[in-house]
């Protein structure tokens, strides 16, 4: 009785129970991501783990405090709350489709760790219920100032190519380029900007660069200037990495200053057989966080678009080294 006393504000009906535990849940969480995405500016681990951890846990708990839950059923009501709120953020333009989609594998994988956990907690504590959520509604915030002040770190990322022409030539194709094919990855029709063109202002150390892309240009201040073997540049000024696929204009803050390109360069060697070992670096980091895991999204975007530069340099090259 005095279990059914404490527990009242929940509904008796099944199905009320649950759809009560799923928005509650959506409520919570949704206020915490607008909090942190708006007001505390962090994509971190509070935002893609703990969250999805807060939404497979609070549904199973609150579910499960009043009736028997399976284990099963505790990660159903999770991810329903889950696709709910993806729904929500797609809808009221806070996220793109591309972006949740990049998220989905490691949040999913939180929603069913937080939904065994709060069956277990239910099924083995329940006197413990309220304090745990508590809890766990808590530590996003707080993790969220904690990983603001965190500095990121540098990470590099190298793409090489063989091409069947003497440095000289493919060097007068690294400094500038004309306009590239339309792509055919489909990596590069989902949003993601690629590069379409470079033109470049001035000769040496401090002539401009500008590698456009399909959301802007990339400012490259020529840093290194040794003909025609390296090329090295900083990055002054950047585009947004992509245009969201969104019903509506997504203008998220992701897309401006959270991933940052530093520098880049080429470098030309002049292999035994007369070719040429073209290879691009990209330094970049970024303020998303967990690291290891956007690391491998960035890695192989920044791969990709390194490849699309390099074939590109390549068949020109080739093409102008058998004319030669």
């Amino acid at each position: 009785m005095e279990k059914e006393n404490k527990y009242r504000w929940l509904p008796e009906n099944d199905t009320k129970r649950q759809w009560f535990a799923i928005i509650v849940t959506d409520i919570i969480a949704a206020l915490l991501t607008l909090w942190g995405i708006y007001g505390i500016g962090e994509y971190g681990m509070a935002l893609f783990l703990f969250t999805p951890f807060l939404i497979g846990f609070l549904p199973a708990v609150l579910y499960g405090l009043k009736k028997q839950i399976t284990c099963k059923e505790a990660f159903r009501i999770g991810f329903i709350a889950f696709l709910i709120l993806l729904g929500l953020l797609i809808v009221f333009a806070i996220e793109g489709i591309i972006c949740i989609a990049m998220v989905t594998p490691v949040a999913v994988l939180f929603v069913w760790i937080g939904s065994i956990l709060g069956f277990s907690l239910v099924d083995k504590m329940p006197n413990n219920a309220i304090m745990s959520i508590l809890i766990v509604v808590c530590v996003i915030p707080t993790m969220s100032f904690w990983e603001k002040k965190e500095q990121p770190s540098l990470s590099s990322v190298s793409t090489a190519i063989e091409i069947n022409a003497s440095p000289e030539t493919v060097w007068q194709n690294v400094i500038q380029f004309p306009q590239l094919n339309p792509p055919t990855e489909f990596l590069f029709k989902t949003g993601i900007a690629y590069p379409i063109n470079a033109q470049i202002e001035g000769k040496g150390i401090g002539a401009i660069r500008h590698c456009n892309f399909t959301t802007g240009s990339f400012v490259e201040p020529i840093t290194v200037w040794i003909q025609p073997n390296l090329l090295k540049f900083s990055v002054d000024e950047q585009p947004a990495p992509m245009k969201e696929i969104s019903f509506w204009n997504v203008d998220a803050p992701h897309l401006h200053d959270y991933f940052v390109s530093k520098e880049g360069q080429f470098k030309l060697t002049k292999l035994p057989n007369g070719h040429t070992l073209l290879e691009g670096t990209t330094w970049y980091y970024h303020n998303i966080r967990p690291e290891i895991y956007w690391r491998l999204w960035s890695n192989y975007i920044v791969h990709k678009i390194h490849f699309r530069v390099l074939n590109h340099i390549k068949n020109i090259s080739e093409k102008q080294s058998v004319k030669i």
